[in-house]
C-alpha cells in the first residue's frame, strides 16, 4: 500500500507532461519510483462511473494473480476519497492505439509474426483466467485498449474492474446491470445479462478479427455495405476472399496463418456461447509449433444476428452492432 506522498512524488505531482492517457477510471500518468522502477498510475476521477467495487475487484483479483500475460499490480493507495491503483510500466500502452493508427508507418510495428504473438499471449492469459488460477474469473471487457504491450510487443491484459469470479459447478451467471463495451459484448450478455467464459471467448474472437484486418468494430456503424466487422469478415471469408481481408501492411506470405485465425475468429463470436470453443480448445487451434497443426472444427455458417441486422433497410446510431 503506497502513501499518496509518494505517489505525488513519482508522478511530479501528477503532472500533464507525465499524463499518459485517460480512461473509464480516470487519468492515468507514469512516474518513477525512487529506486528506479518506472510505474504506472491510474486515478479514480470523481467523474468516473467505476467507483469503490471496480477498485476493489481490481486490488483483490489481480493482486492475486500472476501470469506473464496480465499485467502486474504493484500496489494501491486509498487516501480519503482518492483511490489509486499502481501498475508496471509498459512502453508501447495500449494495442488499439497502435492497432487502428492512422499513421501506416505506426501500424507497420505490427508485422504479423508480432500480432500472432499477441493473439497467442492473449489467449494465453484468458486460459489462465478460466482454468489455471485456481480461480475461475471471466474479465467482461476485453477489447484492444485494454491489451497494453511490453518492451518486446508481449500483451498484458488489463483492468480488471468489471472482472468477476463464478463457480466450478457453474456454467453461467446472470445480471441485471450490463456493464462493457457494445460491440465487444456477446448477444446473450447484452441481451439478457448471462455471462460465463464463453462471453470472454466471444470478445477474443472480435479481437481476433481486429487484430488480423486492422479494423475497429466500431467503424461499420452507419456502414451501409456490412452491418459489422463480422459481416464484414464473413461476407469475404465465404467468397474465400481471405487476401481482401488482410490489413494492407501485412505481408501476403502470411496468408495461410491468417485464415486459420479467421477461421477460429468466427467459431469464436459464434451466437452461441455452446457452439464456441474455450479458451483451451483456442488455444490449441492456434498452436503450429509442429507440422501437426490440430484439424479445425468446419466453418461456421452465415451467423443467424447478421441475417437479421441485413433485413433491416439501415443501422441507427442507437443500434447494438455485435
Amino acid at each position: 500500500m503506497f502513501m499518496l506522498s509518494e505517489l505525488k512524488s513519482a508522478t511530479n505531482n501528477f503532472s500533464d507532461e507525465n499524463k499518459l492517457g485517460q480512461g473509464g477510471f480516470g487519468p492515468v500518468y507514469k512516474g518513477t519510483l525512487p529506486d528506479g522502477k518506472q510505474i504506472a498510475v491510474k486515478t479514480l476521477a470523481g467523474w468516473s462511473k467505476q467507483g469503490f467495487q471496480e477498485f476493489k475487484n481490481e486490488v483483490e483479483l489481480l493482486g492475486n494473480l500472476r501470469h506473464k500475460n496480465l499485467v502486474k499490480l504493484i500496489g494501491y493507495c486509498m487516501n480519503k476519497n482518492q483511490k489509486l491503483l499502481c501498475y508496471e510500466y509498459l512502453p508501447y500502452g495500449s494495442l488499439d492505439c497502435i492497432l487502428f493508427a492512422s499513421d501506416e508507418i505506426k501500424r507497420e510495428k505490427l508485422s504479423w509474426q508480432t500480432r500472432y504473438k499477441i493473439i497467442e499471449g492473449i489467449s494465453s492469459g484468458l486460459q489462465y483466467l478460466h482454468k489455471e488460477s485456481g480461480l475461475k474469473i471471466v474479465h467482461r471487457d476485453l477489447k484492444p485498449s485494454n491489451i497494453l504491450l511490453d518492451e518486446d510487443m508481449n500483451p498484458k491484459i488489463s483492468d480488471f474492474g468489471l472482472a468477476r469470479l463464478y463457480q466450478d459447478d457453474e456454467t453461467h451467471k446472470e445480471t441485471s446491470v450490463i456493464a462493457g463495451t457494445y460491440g465487444y459484448m456477446a448477444p446473450e450478455y447484452a441481451m439478457h445479462g448471462m455471462y460465463s467464459e464463453k462471453l470472454d471467448a466471444y470478445s477474443f474472437g472480435m479481437m481476433l478479427l481486429e487484430i488480423v484486418t486492422g479494423i475497429n468494430n466500431s467503424s461499420f456503424r452507419n456502414n451501409q455495405l456490412a452491418s459489422s466487422l463480422v459481416n464484414h469478415v464473413w461476407q469475404h471469408w465465404d467468397k474465400h476472399e481471405v487476401e481482401v481481408l488482410k490489413d494492407p501492411t501485412l505481408e501476403d506470405a502470411c496468408l495461410k496463418q491468417l485464415s486459420r485465425c479467421i477461421h477460429i475468429g468466427l467459431l469464436c463470436v459464434h451466437e452461441s456461447p455452446m457452439s464456441r470453443p474455450n479458451m483451451a480448445e483456442i488455444n490449441l487451434m492456434l498452436r503450429n509449433d509442429s507440422n501437426k497443426i490440430p484439424a479445425l472444427p468446419a466453418a461456421p455458417s452465415r451467423p443467424q444476428l447478421l441475417l437479421s441486422q441485413n433485413s433491416r433497410s439501415s443501422t441507427s446510431n442507437s443500434d447494438i452492432i455485435f
